[in-house]
């Protein structure tokens, strides 16, 4: 429909969403048109609080999970905020539709153990292998999405100052500093691997694949699948949750919540403070595991 068309191409030019954003409303709004479809013969332009309830019975029918649910209604609800600012419906059916809490999940993370044996299993001499370290380092080093991984560009990378421009959520920029051992990997792989790897070809994007295209983010994953096989560990690994361990040491380490707020790119304290949860998590553990009054 054109006001689905409408709506998410201002997600790009006014919200500056990424693509995946972008994409995850696309879905959403979808998933709404084909339940009126099968359900209702009601016209998207002419849903009302009634086709809304509905719909929020049909998503418990099917057994979304109760963070899935959220994020749908979500997406739909701002949908309609949309066409109620264009003056396309009079009111938003979605704004009376409650759902119960989200679902609090600490995020996943290493131990710093387990980031040694991870680094070390991508250790190597080829192209490849300096790429890997690189990468690895830059996403542990410095908290990035993985979009801002990809994203990275040559002039991106000051070594001077060892920092670099991320460009972040909705056209956000922020300064990340990263360590030697990042600066060692990067220089490495930018000065031994990455001109083998990239061949004739001509762009600015920091990390290639074999082909010496741009890496993406289903490369990404490919690799970290890669490396976590080789080494002793049993877990997944996603690139996220290598953010959650920048995160999750630096706060262990004493770092301020503000800074790490900084560091990741959030505009809400809220969404930085789930770390804390982490680590009183960890202290209570270690606790158990040391102190002589804690065990039975």
């Amino acid at each position: 429909m054109r006001e689905i068309q409408l709506f998410l191409e201002s997600l790009v030019q006014q919200k500056f969403y990424s693509q995946a954003t972008v994409k995850a409303y696309q879905r959403d709004i979808q998933l709404f048109c084909q339940f009126l479809g099968s359900s209702h013969e009601t016209d998207i332009v002419n849903v009302n609080v009634k086709d809304a309830k509905y719909f929020l019975s049909y998503l418990n029918e099917r057994e979304y999970s109760k963070n899935t649910i959220l994020r749908i209604l979500s997406s739909v609800r701002v949908f309609y905020h949309y066409l109620v600012k264009q003056e396309l419906i009079e009111e938003n059916p979605f704004v009376y539709v409650t759902y119960k809490k989200r679902e609090t999940r600490l995020p996943k993370f290493y131990y710093e153990t387990e980031m040694e044996k991870i680094m070390d299993s991508a250790r190597g001499t080829e192209p490849l292998d300096y790429r890997n370290m690189a990468l690895l380092e830059i996403l542990y080093s410095c908290g990035l999405r993985v979009s801002e991984c990809t994203g990275l560009k040559l002039e991106d990378i000051d070594f001077f100052s060892c920092m670099l421009l991320i460009h972040g959520k909705g056209g956000k920029m922020r300064y990340v500093p990263f360590g030697e051992q990042a600066r060692i990997r990067m220089t490495q792989y930018l000065e031994q691997a990455r001109s083998i790897l990239i061949g004739y070809k001509e762009h600015d994007f920091v990390f290639v694949n074999h082909l010496g295209n741009p890496l993406t983010s289903a490369g990404i994953s490919y690799i970290l699948n890669h490396i976590i096989k080789k080494s002793s560990l049993t877990y997944d690994i996603h690139p996220h949750m290598l953010r959650h361990t920048f995160a999750t040491h630096l706060l262990n380490n004493g770092a301020d919540i503000r800074t790490i707020q900084e560091l990741l790119g959030h505009d809400s304290l809220k969404a930085t403070e789930i770390y804390t949860h982490v680590t009183k998590d960890n202290l209570y553990r270690h606790y158990q595991q040391f102190h002589p009054r804690a065990k039975k």
